[in-house]
């Protein structure tokens, strides 16, 4: 028998020991599960509950102490190593009960600080990206949320018994960068992504980052717990009511991205389905469409994103260039765009209407090259492309694919990628979108598109 820990980095083990030849042990084991706190079985401490039964975190902002009242579950984590992400919708405990969104992770130390990118840019007029409204470190006991200190309490992994062999698969298993978080067990360096139990990417997505410390130190890794709140709170984009709606919110989308670009000099560097959102509530105030999740974005003036090595994004939205190993420029992520829309016209048959795996899941787990050479075979021809439409659009979105093929000709010129940047690509999408979006054939009602022939 072994005991096992999890945490953000992987996992660790004790020495294995017999149950038969130790039994007391084993009963010492048991014992010690029962009389833990919550806090030793894993639960955030700092995360607290009032008398009334709400649950709540403290907050110091403009040096005066709030309280966040957390009120549902947006984003649950789907995975125990890795970022972790969660969300909450909450409010401010106040008269006034102001809506907030809590994004709360596990991120790489050597990384900018998501919270105080947004801190910045909201200085500086950017339009649809999420207003921000505080970001901090967490601290448990007066001490920084980390695993190496807090959680680990300062465990030196690399005097396990193992910790040679370990260290070896590490390497033997490649880039750790290829797939961003890894598990760490006695099998060392066996990697899954972020999002590592779902087998499609919608709604989940699995984003391709790494830690900028030497792949085959494991010791070095860390991760510190933050949180980041904004005040816009809306649903992934796929989740629009109508196709309008949907190419109405890229249009704005686009808008906040080049306006994040050309104001702050900030590339987001992770277009995808779950961090394009719309807001169709009218008691809303939020954007009515925007960017979230600026945890990998890269400043533009910087020789390397903010602590990032290797590729960041979502892989199954990653430009061509960026699996070739390019630079990361404006460029590759407004050809994320249009996979994020490629994307949308195949896997949904309506609002948030997921058909179920297609030919193009493995686009969530090829390795890089694979990929790049997949993509460009798509968009190489267009004749091969109106093919491709015809035969994977679902036929809620047939109405789009003369639009999408106009936006393969900007994207693509001449069914290449592009190798160099020109900004005269964002009129030309945002263009593309808002004359879609006023066609009457593209807001036909779903009932009539019904009609259509069915999938192949």
């Amino acid at each position: 028998m072994r005991v096992w820990e999890f945490d953000r980095i992987g996992a660790i083990a004790s020495p294995p020991f017999d149950i038969n030849k130790d039994p007391r042990q084993l009963i010492s084991t048991l014992v010690g599960f029962l009389i833990m706190d919550d806090e030793q079985l894993g639960f955030d401490p700092s995360i607290m509950l009032s008398s009334d039964g709400e649950r709540y975190i403290r907050i110091l902002r403009n040096d005066q102490p709030e309280r966040l009242i957390l009120d549902k579950l947006m984003k649950p984590s789907s995975c125990v190593a890795g970022r972790a992400t969660t969300c909450w919708k909450a409010h401010v405990d106040d008269i006034v009960r102001t809506p907030i969104v809590i994004k709360d992770s596990w991120q790489y130390p050597e990384r900018e600080e998501e919270g105080k990118i947004l801190q910045d840019i909201g200085k500086q007029e950017v339009v649809n990206v999420a207003r921000y409204y505080h970001h901090q470190t967490v601290y448990v006991h007066g001490k920084v949320d980390d695993v190496q200190n807090n959680v680990r309490k300062g465990l030196d992994v690399t005097k396990a018994s193992n910790w040679r062999q370990a260290r070896a698969q590490a390497t033997d298993h490649g880039d750790l960068a290829k797939q961003g978080d890894m598990r760490l067990t006695s099998n060392f360096g066996q990697k899954r992504s972020s999002s590592c139990t779902d087998q499609y990417l919608p709604p989940t997505k699995r984003s391709c980052s790494s830690s900028p410390v030497r792949r085959n130190d494991m010791s070095l890794q860390n991760r510190v717990h933050r949180r980041v709140c904004v005040l816009d709170y809306g649903k992934s984009i796929y989740k629009a009511s109508s196709r309008a709606a949907l190419l109405n919110a890229l249009e704005a989308c686009i808008e906040g991205y080049e306006s994040l670009h050309t104001k702050a000099g900030v590339l987001q560097a992770d277009i995808s389905t779950g961090n394009l959102m719309i807001n169709e509530d009218e008691d809303n105030d939020s954007w009515p469409a925007f960017l979230i999740d600026l945890d990998l974005a890269i400043k533009e003036d910087r020789e390397r994103a903010s602590g990032a090595r290797g590729k960041t994004g979502t892989r199954a939205f990653m430009a061509i260039g960026l699996l070739l190993g390019e630079k990361h420029s404006f460029w590759h992520d407004l050809e994320s765009f249009f996979w994020v829309l490629f994307w949308i016209c195949i896997h949904y048959d309506g609002p948030g209407k997921f058909t179920g795996p297609t030919n193009f899941d493995c686009w969530n787990y090829d390795e890089d090259q694979k990929l790049a050479n997949s993509k460009r075979g798509i968009v190489a021809d267009e004749v091969d492309f109106d093919n491709i439409m015809d035969r994977y659009f679902t036929p809620y979105y047939q109405p789009l694919a003369s639009y999408v093929k106009k936006l393969r000709r900007v994207v693509f010129p001449r069914g290449a990628r592009r190798k160099s940047g020109d900004r005269g690509l964002y009129g030309q999408m945002r263009d593309i979108l808002y004359i879609a979006s006023k066609d009457p054939a593209v807001d036909l009602d779903r009932s009539r598109d019904s009609l259509g022939p069915g999938r192949f």
